[in-house]
């Protein structure tokens, strides 16, 4: 990213064209046009969007448009008609059109970061989609382009607290196998520079989770935090990073909110999930750490539902283009 990225626009992706994504788009865009420090384009077709737009050939242009109409960079791809609620396979080309040009947008220095609206995994699957997942596809958009290797970390953001993921989609039984000292310590530096250097906090302090109840209790009730999570930790605390043993889960989340620490290692996909979404449930947003882009998202789906029914609320992305844009000023203030 340029060193004035805190002054670009942000790219947001259309998503599935079928969900939210336009809805949600449109109404972030009434809510924040008179915010000058949050100008936005998104990547699609103008004709998705109930609210005035204008089409743009250059993100430079963004800015100025922003005011008085929702900035639309068209797609090259052709788009099926769309049909609100209902996701049609076709429309996959122009789905990861978007999130790449987007990317490329956000590498190249011409937009401050991106902002990615919700897509169907089995909408790409059809299609003959090669990758796990949204994140991963940008990781891999990334490595090519940098030819660096990537590892993306999953954080949530809301309710007071900022929560990675050691692990996400995969079964609760699998997870001890994924809970590697190497992964663990990557994780962990992963989301100790990025707490310092995207969220502006000089000396993070972070937690791990315990993955057993009350922390395994000295082995009492499983060893992974004995054998695996407190050794490392200790590690870790001997690089320089601030990050406790094992803590429990039932416990830990209000520490922080206590103000005990900045961040939260959680080990499994709901463990951390459930805290961010049972406090902030509408306005929390999932960010990737470990990307050389700012890269942030709703914390929801596609809700095909509520997009049938023009009730889909802009909450999550409206959060998810302000954090996107304090990461972007922060990242400037650590070059």
């Amino acid at each position: 990213m340029t060193s004035h990225s805190s002054s670009l626009p942000l790219a947001v992706t259309m998503g599935d064209p079928a969900g939210c994504g336009p809805q949600i788009t449109a109404r972030a865009w009434q809510a924040l046009r008179e915010d000058a420090g949050a100008p936005f384009y998104v990547i699609a077709e103008a004709d998705l969007f109930d609210c005035a737009t204008r089409d743009i050939s250059n993100p430079a242009d963004a800015s100025s448009v922003f005011p008085t109409a929702l900035p639309v960079l068209p797609l090259k791809a052709d788009l099926p008609p769309v049909e609100t609620g209902r996701p049609n396979s076709a429309s996959a080309k122009g789905i990861l059109e978007s999130i790449e040009t987007a990317t490329q947008h956000a590498l190249n220095g011409l937009a401050g970061g991106v902002v990615t609206n919700p897509i169907s995994k089995a909408v790409l699957y059809s299609a003959g989609f090669a990758h796990p997942g949204h994140t991963e596809y940008l990781a891999a958009i990334c490595e090519e382009a940098t030819t660096k290797p990537c590892k993306p970390v999953m954080m949530l953001v809301g309710g007071g607290l900022r929560v990675a993921l050691a692990t996400i989609h995969i079964p609760l039984i699998s997870v001890p196998l994924h809970l590697t000292p190497e992964h663990l310590s990557e994780t962990a530096r992963i989301t100790a520079e990025a707490l310092h250097r995207d969220f502006g906090i000089a000396s993070p302090r972070l937690a791990f989770t315990g993955l057993n109840p009350h922390a395994g209790e000295s082995g009492t009730i499983g060893t992974e935090e004995r054998d695996i999570i407190n050794p490392l930790a200790a590690r870790l605390r001997a690089e320089g990073i601030d990050i406790s043993d094992a803590r429990p889960g039932d416990t830990v989340f209000a520490e922080m909110l206590d103000g005990r620490f900045d961040g939260i290692i959680a080990m499994t996909h709901d463990q951390g999930l459930i805290p961010v979404k049972t406090l902030d449930f509408w306005g929390g947003v999932n960010t990737t750490l470990g990307l050389p882009i700012v890269r942030t998202s709703p914390d929801h789906g596609t809700a095909y539902d509520a997009a049938r029914e023009n009730a889909a609320r802009p909450d999550s992305l409206i959060s998810a283009i302000r954090l996107a844009r304090k990461m972007a000023s922060n990242r400037l203030a650590h070059v």
